[in-house]
């Protein structure tokens, strides 16, 4: 069985039935919360946790490599951050917006794009 959503393989008794599509784990889970980059609730919490941390947070391998793409760079489309950095749109998604809400990254407009750089 496939996911109707993303095409990967379903093994049996582990397919959701949502808005009439048989759909996998993960593409059950980011219907019912998806990614949300700009949520002041996430921004506030990353915030106060980091104080808590003594201002110092540990990245993920991914999120570490978003940053160093951003900084060789200077600033990327999406479709281009997906391309450096290797994984598929929905892991870089993700953890761009984890980086956005502990406010190491963000999204301005160039000539009608939108790209992504540091904070």
């Amino acid at each position: 069985m496939k996911c109707d959503k993303c095409g990967q393989g379903i093994r049996e008794g582990e397919e959701h039935d949502y808005h009439d599509q048989t759909i996998c784990d993960d593409c059950y889970m980011d219907a019912l919360s998806p990614t949300r980059t700009c949520d002041p609730w996430a921004v506030y919490t990353a915030k106060s946790m980091s104080e808590k941390a003594n201002g110092t947070l540990q990245l993920n391998d991914i999120q570490t490599k978003i940053l160093e793409v951003l900084r060789e760079t200077g600033g990327v489309e999406f479709a281009g951050l997906v391309e450096q950095v290797g994984e598929d749109p929905r892991t870089v998604e993700r953890e761009f917006a984890a980086l956005r809400h502990i406010e190491k990254v963000r999204a301005e407009m160039r000539k009608d794009k939108k790209v992504l750089r540091l904070w």
